[in-house]
Order: structure tokens, then C-alpha cells, then sequence
């Protein structure tokens, strides 16, 4: 994510990463480092009938994302 711009759309991050835009809906943890979107490495991955995002510096924490085109 670290390239990638992040904005604040209805009071949520949005970015675009692959031609999608993924607003995060959950709140990330606290014990997230606070630059974690520059510096972590993320993926997001469909689970459960939902898309989350998931940091590998904190596995098993899924944040809930909305994929939009």
C-alpha cells in the first residue's frame, strides 16, 4: 500500500490498488505500528462471504473491506 494514495471517503480510508477500490471498514488494531499502510506488507483475501485485509506482520487479524470497480 505504500504507493498507493490513501483517501477518506464518508469517513473511511479508500485506496486503489489494481484497478479496485477497497475502502476499509473495520478499525485496525492499536497495537498496529502507526504507519503500517507504508511500511507492512497486505493482502486482501476473500473469506467468509466477505473481502478483509490482512497485514503479515500480524497474522490471523482480518480488517473487513469494501472492493468497489
Amino acid at each position: 500500500m505504500r504507493s498507493a494514495p490513501i483517501l477518506v471517503v464518508g469517513g473511511y480510508p479508500r485506496f486503489q490498488y489494481g484497478g479496485l477500490w477497497l475502502s476499509v471498514v473495520d478499525p485496525w488494531p492499536e497495537y498496529w505500528e502507526r504507519t503500517w499502510y507504508e511500511t507492512d506488507d497486505v493482502y486482501v483475501d476473500y473469506v467468509n462471504d466477505g473481502y478483509y485485509m490482512y497485514n503479515r506482520r500480524h497474522p490471523g487479524v482480518g480488517i473487513a473491506v469494501n472492493v468497489s470497480f
